[in-house]
């Protein structure tokens, strides 16, 4: 199975909807966890890699896009 690629400052959207309605997620450290930040309603949780990368279904925005424009 191919590794999925993201990221400092990606939005990712992810399978399951935060409790907000949002599943738009900035992430915003990345390491052994992953800090995302919900779009919505700006709440952040640690997750660890495993996990998000199981749960993230793809990349909606990426950092590198934002930052040449």
């Amino acid at each position: 199975m191919e590794r999925k690629s993201f990221q400092l400052g990606d939005i990712v959207q992810m399978k399951k909807q935060h409790p907000c309605g949002s599943n738009e997620m900035e992430i915003i450290r990345m390491g052994m966890d992953i800090r995302i930040k919900c779009v919505g309603c700006k709440h952040s949780v640690l997750i660890p890699r495993a996990k998000f990368e199981k749960n993230m279904k793809k990349v909606l925005r990426s950092a590198e896009d934002s930052t040449e424009s």
